[in-house]
């Protein structure tokens, strides 16, 4: 035998025996309860609201070993909810509007904040959410406006987190597919519908167990978002964002020029709020995330995170809006049981801080107020 068809057969060899190992590794992994992802639908300007694949259900699994699990449902209007969204229902609405916190993959639907208002408000009014991994403030606007318009939403709850000032402004963007602040001639911020059509490539790798283990439970994903040319290519939205790192929160230096652009979007979406959301102010309650202990409150006092938050709150009942501040409700809770807020080894909302935030919620008389005063007049 000649050195090159040596050459090729031990080629071939190689060959062969990587593909039964990725067969056998693909075969293996499909039974085993392997992250899912999401499939989001294109967003254009003839579809601006963005929404997941509908009617699908999703599993949710952290690290190599699957040492959490959870599994749930995209129901018909592609929102992460085991409740089906009807326009027709003349029953009294009330949605839930936010990010990754409210989305909530790795809970349980049954204890997150919309179906525990849902329970509690059932059979009265319905409860939606609209969340996404990803979205920011500028976004959680567009979703509201859509309930109303689209659901004729009586009330609207905005849940506001530690990312969503920066991250509504279109140079600190973490996702394609949203609406987002951009600078005009003159100067003062506008919304802007940064398009997106989805990722043939990545659509084929969520069809593999082994590349969906590769990306969601080894989290490459993470490092192919810090990879612009990767990104492109398999990215079909922002990876699910964890609760805020120590180290951001406790910068004492914050960017002078991040602190000003979350100073404008502020003022950008109470500008917004009344044109886009057709509520009066009573039936618009921001509910907005404080630090969950008291030692890193302490150490955070007047960082980044700290003056954003406050200054929100302040502004939020200047304009005659609801508006709860989580932090003491988590203190409390905290000195009492000594309990933790946050899914193991992810930082989003456990189903104890969603059970808190509902009781913020109920507590605040906001829900009553809205079922028992007039319904909103409202275009479909």
């Amino acid at each position: 035998m000649s050195r090159t068809r040596e050459r090729l057969l031990a080629l071939a060899t190689v060959a062969l025996s990587v593909l039964i190992t990725l067969g056998a590794l693909e075969l293996v992994l499909r039974f085993l309860p392997v992250g899912s992802g999401l499939r989001s639908m294109p967003v254009t300007a003839a579809a601006p609201v963005f929404h997941y694949e509908p009617n699908a259900d999703y599993v949710y699994s952290i690290g190599w070993n699957f040492e959490f699990v959870n599994r749930g449902h995209v129901n018909n209007a592609g929102f992460v909810n085991d409740r089906d969204y009807h326009a027709d229902d003349p029953s009294p609405l009330i949605v839930v509007v936010g990010d990754s916190y409210i989305e909530a993959l790795q809970v349980p639907f049954p204890q997150t904040l919309e179906a525990r208002l849902a329970s509690t408000l059932s059979p009265r009014a319905r409860v939606y959410s609209f969340a996404a991994s990803g979205s920011p403030l500028s976004q959680y606007l567009v979703w509201a406006q859509h309930a109303v318009q689209q659901y004729g939403a009586r009330a609207v709850i905005i849940n506001v987190v530690w990312n969503d000032f920066d991250e509504s402004y279109e140079s600190y963007r973490r996702a394609p597919h949203f609406w987002f602040y951009v600078r005009a001639n003159d100067g003062s911020l506008k919304l802007k519908l940064f398009e997106h059509r989805r990722s043939l490539l990545r659509s084929l790798a969520l069809e593999s167990a082994l590349a969906r283990y590769l990306l969601l439970n080894l989290r490459l994903e993470h490092f192919i978002a810090e990879a612009p040319f990767l990104h492109g290519l398999l990215a079909d939205g922002a990876p699910a964002q964890p609760a805020a790192p120590a180290d951001l929160l406790l910068d004492a230096d914050a960017d002078a020029e991040r602190s000003r652009i979350s100073y404008d979007v502020i003022d950008a979406v109470f500008r917004d709020v009344p044109r886009m959301i057709a509520l009066p102010p009573e039936r618009i309650l921001f509910v907005v995330d404080g630090y969950h202990y008291p030692d890193i409150a302490a150490a955070s006092a007047e960082h980044y995170y700290d003056r954003m938050r406050k200054i929100f709150l302040a502004r939020a009942k200047a304009e005659g809006y609801g508006a709860i501040d989580l932090q003491p409700f988590f203190f409390a809770h905290f000195s009492a049981h000594h309990q933790p807020f946050e899914v193991p080894h992810d930082g989003h909302w456990n189903g104890i801080a969603h059970e808190l935030v509902a009781e913020a919620v109920q507590q605040s008389g906001f829900l009553e107020r809205s079922l028992n005063g007039r319904a909103p007049v409202t275009s479909r």
